[in-house]
């Protein structure tokens, strides 16, 4: 059988009005859906700059902690004087043990904790090792930066001081050369105030544009197996939901064109309100940007069809959000993670794309040097695509299984209305 070039051109067209009508659809779909909006535009738009403003300072000052001082000498006063004289730390309480110190980190009036014990300066003075105990309230990890830094640095510098009157030296020089052989500039490189938001938002940032997308697909999705009878994400019935690449193509269309402004909104526009770190191009930003939608989109796609209950994909989503920001090797050295683990991020746009736009953005990077990325961004985007092919045309075949179910069973219910009725109308002749 042979097809004219005429007949396949109208093929052509009719599926690109199809994908057109479903586009139609799904932007009508996407407004009027709450859950759907809210997902789509309202969280990209608030959630980033809500996080980023709280980490808008970088470092925080004068954390208040409270002492525990069981040692009551000059060494530990010292200690305490050096802490307090620190922009960092601001020693707001004393507490005469640790139960009352705990009290006062419960209340939040405190956020750390120095306790210094009664062997201190005599564990020193006996030339042993003297410890003093921190304790910090996790909930904030900059209260922690801070307080747990503090003490490191002034217990460090207290240690040099004691060594330089043991050293027995006569110069200042010989003075600095025992107790800092090796002398160095610390100078965090990509992070210039070396705070959380310029070296952990960038990738929050881009996943928070997969879950978001993730999250208001799914939502869409059981939103259209509630409205249809048979519970199928595919209606049936309609002639312009009869093939599998129309409902695909349209829906991607809807999707792309709004997660391309929000993608834009969140890599170039919320770093710049913000004064994160800025070393990309446009043209950089967009070869990046495009792939990663992209392959956002069709993953969310393929997972919506797993999805039969709009609160589902909630629970799912919200869940992984945590261990993909770890896996995409930022807040957690890419080293440490075990191999097991790094083949796992290798199944979510995330992971690359959070370390494509940290390399370019924040680290400096050329497009060269994210071209592995890049690239298996768009290897992503393929797989994706088919599988999603393959996931609502599984879709179409369940759908018009379940149609043809409910057709039987329909047709069955009718015959054995006919045939109770039939029974009931022979009496009756037989007895005119």
């Amino acid at each position: 059988m042979q097809c004219s070039p005429m007949s396949i051109f109208h093929n052509i067209y009719q599926g690109l009005q199809d994908a057109c009508y479903i586009w139609r659809k799904e932007m009508n779909q996407v407004v009027k859906d709450e859950g759907v909006l809210i997902f789509f535009i309202i969280v990209p738009l608030i959630y980033p700059l809500l996080y980023s403003w709280i980490y808008n300072n970088e470092v925080v000052h004068e954390v208040p902690v409270c002492v525990v001082d069981h040692s009551h000498s000059q060494l530990s006063r010292q200690f305490i004087r050096m802490c307090d004289a620190t922009p960092d730390v601001k020693v707001a309480y004393y507490a005469q043990d640790l139960d009352e110190a705990k009290s006062l980190v419960s209340r939040q009036l405190v956020k750390g904790i120095y306790l210094i014990p009664s062997s201190f300066a005599s564990d020193v003075y006996r030339m042993q090792q003297g410890t003093v105990s921190v304790y910090c309230d996790m909930s904030l990890m900059l209260t922690y930066k801070a307080i747990f830094q503090t003490a490191q640095a002034v217990s460090m510098e207290m240690g040099s001081e004691i060594q330089k009157k043991l050293g027995g030296h006569y110069t200042a020089r010989e003075e600095a050369v025992s107790t800092r052989p090796l002398d160095f500039d610390d100078v965090p490189i990509f992070s210039p105030a070396a705070g959380y938001g310029s070296s952990i938002l960038p990738a929050v940032l881009m996943l928070i544009l997969q879950q978001t997308l993730v999250l208001g697909i799914g939502l869409s999705a059981g939103t259209a197996r509630d409205e249809n009878p048979n519970r199928s994400l595919v209606p049936i019935g309609d002639p312009r939901y009869s093939t599998t690449f129309p409902i695909v193509l349209g829906k991607f269309m809807c999707y792309f064109m709004i997660f391309m402004v929000m993608g834009a909104w969140l890599m170039m526009a919320v770093p710049h309100l913000f004064h994160f770190p800025q070393l990309a191009t446009w043209q950089s930003l967009l070869a990046i940007m495009v792939p990663y939608v992209m392959a956002c989109i069709f993953f969310g796609m393929m997972v919506s069809c797993t999805v039969k209950y709009r609160e589902n994909v909630m629970l799912i989503v919200v869940f992984v959000s945590v261990p993909l920001l770890f896996l995409t090797g930022v807040s957690w050295p890419q080293s440490n993670i075990p191999g097991y683990w790094q083949g796992v991020s290798w199944l979510f746009p995330s992971n690359f794309g959070a370390r494509a736009y940290v390399r370019l953005n924040s680290m400096g990077a050329s497009f060269s040097d994210v071209m592995f990325e890049y690239r298996i961004l768009w290897i992503q985007t393929l797989c994706y695509f088919v599988l999603t092919m393959a996931v609502y045309r599984w879709q179409f075949f369940q759908a018009r299984l379940r149609a043809k179910e409910r057709l039987d069973y329909l047709k069955h219910r009718r015959a054995v209305r006919l045939a109770k009725q039939t029974e009931e109308q022979q009496p009756q002749s037989l007895q005119s």
